[in-house]
């Protein structure tokens, strides 16, 4: 009776083995090179890497975000949006203070140029305005919720995001600790 409980215990690991072997052989036949290629640590969260994107300006030009050495400060928002709203005096004066020592753009998600244009018109705000009018930035960086704002270090890396309204006195701390 041990012979055959050996005998048994072997046959069971050696299919054991072989079932094994099939499936890892199976999954480096799938397609899947990422063990082969360099991870690139892109993403929308603190930590990760400031995708790059490009936007037409309300003036018309086009901006492309990303890879610039320098801060980047970006704020989603919409004209319809009360926390928005109130976060824009905020937002215009550290682009007053601030605009010449970072990329900051506020990025209107998905209204149209005439209704931005006449928003910022009304209330005399001097921001640099980024039109995402097919949403699909704002889908890139998972906006869930507007305002949000996000920072990226001279080196792209997403150091700060927050979902609600900013003061100048938070992007300033923020600022400061890059």
């Amino acid at each position: 009776m041990t012979k055959r409980f050996i005998i048994l215990a072997i046959a069971i690991t050696a299919i054991i083995v072989v079932i094994g072997f099939v499936a890892l052989q199976f999954s480096s036949m799938s397609g899947d090179d990422s063990a082969n290629k360099p991870k690139v640590d892109t993403g929308i969260t603190v930590g990760k890497t400031l995708p790059q994107f490009v936007l037409t300006a309300l003036d018309g030009n086009t901006v492309k975000i990303g890879d610039s050495g320098q801060i980047i400060v970006l704020n989603f928002w919409a004209t319809w949006c009360p926390p928005c709203r109130q976060e824009m005096p905020e937002l215009n004066n550290f682009a007053q203070k601030y605009g010449s020592k970072v990329m900051f753009y506020t990025v209107n998600v998905q209204e149209s140029n005439d209704k931005v244009a006449g928003f910022i018109s009304q209330n005399k705000y001097n921001l640099n305005v980024l039109l995402d009018k097919d949403g699909e930035v704002s889908k890139t960086f998972r906006i869930n919720a507007i305002p949000t704002t996000i920072i990226a270090d001279r080196q792209g890396i997403i150091k700060y995001r927050k979902s609600g309204p900013v003061t100048l006195a938070e992007l300033e701390g923020v600022l400061n600790g890059l």
